[in-house]
């Protein structure tokens, strides 16, 4: 076997793992969060979490899928190394990115939900 089918398996064996450990987080932390955004209403809130850890998998496994072509030949170990630190690198951005755009989105939709915070009183006496 050559360097270049050891650095798609190693790249699988650590992007796929890496996957779902993120996605199990998410899942078993954002609860909370989402109960808070749907007002109590736990089984939406259970609902919606489920329904975003799967679509969180297919989008990540299909990018970690699409994204396993190397462009270059891997000769060396010192190749493998490199090739797998891309490959990682942009892998754990993906995954922080898809993390960042949930937690945006459902504070967004949070902070309509919730409303306005209260006005400050006038230190004028007047309205």
């Amino acid at each position: 076997m050559n360097a270049t089918v050891t650095t798609y398996g190693l790249y699988l064996a650590l992007s796929l793992p890496l996957t779902v450990w993120v996605a199990r987080t998410l899942h078993r932390n954002g609860r909370i969060f989402l109960v808070d955004c749907f007002h109590g209403n736990e089984p939406l809130a259970d609902s919606v979490n489920h329904l975003l850890v799967v679509g969180f998998y297919l989008i990540n496994f299909g990018f970690v899928s699409m994204y396993l072509k190397l462009a270059d030949e891997v000769v060396a170990a010192r190749g493998v190394f490199e090739a797998l630190s891309g490959k990682l690198g942009v892998v754990l951005l993906v995954l922080g990115a898809m993390h960042f755009l949930n937690v945006a989105l459902f504070t967004r939709m949070r902070k309509r939900t919730v409303g306005a915070p209260p006005a400050l009183p006038n230190p004028f006496g007047r309205p």
